[in-house]
């Protein structure tokens, strides 16, 4: 079922049931709260069956106040001037223009709820000085004039209240758009991450499959031994790759089911010789160099740094003539900076920068609030430098 309250564009919501319970209470309490007013008015008119069908009216329209609170609101405001012409008692007959009213402005039919206040008004001040010997009931007098400030007090009021009621439903309605939005967002970012994490997962180890592979193929006839290491690389690649993508796949499931955590630690920079060492088994020798004291990372940023080196060494065994690569890990107060270097040259122009494994770089260095650059160097090489700030890291020897 739609809420029957405005989204923002001044029309309401549609609705598939009829607000029957709010609208027999109205019922309910003008008739008998008019009845127990009119014991002490015995100078009105005596209520009778035009009297109930009139109180019986205003609740009747409020049933489709939502789908039409225009015209709702200037419906039950005639009802009322009608029975006040009538000389019934006062009493809770106005209820029904109270509910109206509100559900009008909340609407944005504001100018409907003014007009029928404003009608209901003049109207009393019409009948209360000036028709009043017309009208019944017999013998009545003039109405006081702090009677008239009293009802047009009543009127103001309720048109306040009525707006403090939209005021209010808008807020509600920004605040829950706000929060889906964020929620929203929330599940966009988790997704983006989650395919930043396979696609280094999986660009690393099928990188160095791809690469075995071709060793192998080439020296199967050859050199057995050599191809039977190549296998052993590429079984021991693809066991790592499958352990990983099915943390991520864990993490993926226990946050979206339960909000726990990982049951295994994410990969950090205590992986690195291990990294090195896939990244030889491919053909590519890796030189790490450590400056400044070396800082125990926030997990967030020990996985980000791991990744971006990963990616670095994976882009050049794919992309480049470079059998060399050094990498720096450069240790400040405020933040580590890593550098991955090959002498080139491009095989085939893939090391450009403008890759998924690049774009995926950016991302998580933007998400702490870093930054990756990459590109080829004046020598004919290719550079790609990252800078991740850190607070509250702790030296580890």
């Amino acid at each position: 079922m739609s809420h029957p309250w405005p989204d923002g564009g001044g029309k309401p919501w549609p609705t598939g049931r009829l607000p029957w319970r709010s609208s027999l209470a109205v019922a309910v309490v003008q008739l008998v709260g008019t009845g127990f007013a009119a014991h002490g008015q015995p100078a009105r008119t005596d209520l009778g069956p035009g009297a109930a069908a009139l109180l019986l009216a205003g609740p009747v329209l409020l049933l489709v106040r939502h789908r039409r609170p225009g015209a709702v609101v200037v419906g039950t405001a005639v009802v009322t001037v009608v029975y006040l012409a009538a000389g019934y008692p006062y009493g809770p007959v106005f209820v029904s223009v109270v509910l109206a009213c509100v559900a009008a402005v909340a609407a944005g039919r504001r100018v409907a709820a003014w007009s029928a206040l404003g009608l209901l008004w003049g109207s009393h001040l019409l009948m209360g000085h000036w028709l009043y010997h017309r009208l019944p009931p017999d013998g009545d007098g003039p109405v006081g004039w702090g009677q008239e400030v009293v009802v047009a007090a009543w009127a103001v009021a309720i048109v306040a209240g009525s707006e403090l009621v939209r005021v209010r439903r808008e807020q509600w309605a920004r605040e829950r758009a706000e929060r889906e939005a964020a929620a929203r967002r929330r599940a966009d970012e988790e997704r983006l991450r989650i395919a930043r994490e396979l696609h280094d997962v999986l660009a690393h180890s099928i990188s160095v499959i791809n690469v075995q592979a071709g060793v192998g193929l080439a020296l199967l006839d050859q050199d057995p031994e050599q191809a039977r290491t190549a296998l052993t690389t590429i079984k021991a690649a693809s066991k790592e790759a499958l352990g990983e993508v099915r943390q991520v796949l864990d993490t993926l499931r226990t946050s979206g089911a339960s909000g726990a955590a990982p049951r295994s630690p994410a990969p950090g920079l205590d992986r690195l010789e291990e990294l090195t060492g896939q990244a030889a088994d491919a053909g590519l020798a890796v030189r790490v160099e450590v400056e400044g004291v070396r800082t125990a990372l926030p997990p967030g940023a020990d996985l980000a740094a791991f990744r971006i080196v990963q990616e670095a060494l994976t882009n050049i065994i794919r992309h480049s003539g470079s059998r060399n690569a050094r990498v720096l890990l450069s240790y400040a107060p405020g933040g580590l900076e890593l550098r991955v270097d090959d002498d080139g040259p491009a095989a085939g122009g893939g090391a450009t920068g403008g890759g998924n494994g690049l774009v995926g770089m950016r991302e998580r260095a933007a998400a702490l609030g870093g930054t990756v650059e990459a590109g080829p160097r004046p020598d004919g090489g290719f550079r790609v430098r990252a800078r991740i700030p850190l607070k509250g890291g702790r030296s580890t020897p």
